[in-house]
């Protein structure tokens, strides 16, 4: 995961769980604000999600935060 998506995709995680508590879920979609803006690294972060971590939809932001921080 590069560090531009390592950035974006904790700052998501970490705003969802403060607005929304620890029990949120999110898909890699929240890191894009729902707006195609940078397809490239939408398709990190679907490469990241699907393929090698084999994700559901939606996961908790906690979990997702935890899986990019030990990674």
């Amino acid at each position: 995961m590069t560090k531009e998506l390592k950035e974006r995709a904790l700052a998501v995680c970490a705003d969802k769980i403060e607005k929304k508590g620890t029990n949120v879920g999110i898909s890699f979609y929240a890191f894009f604000q729902n707006k195609n803006d940078c397809p490239p690294l939408l398709m990190e972060a679907a490469t990241w999600w699907i393929q090698k971590h084999k994700l559901d939809h939606f996961e908790k932001a906690v979990k997702i935060k935890n899986l990019i921080l030990f990674e």
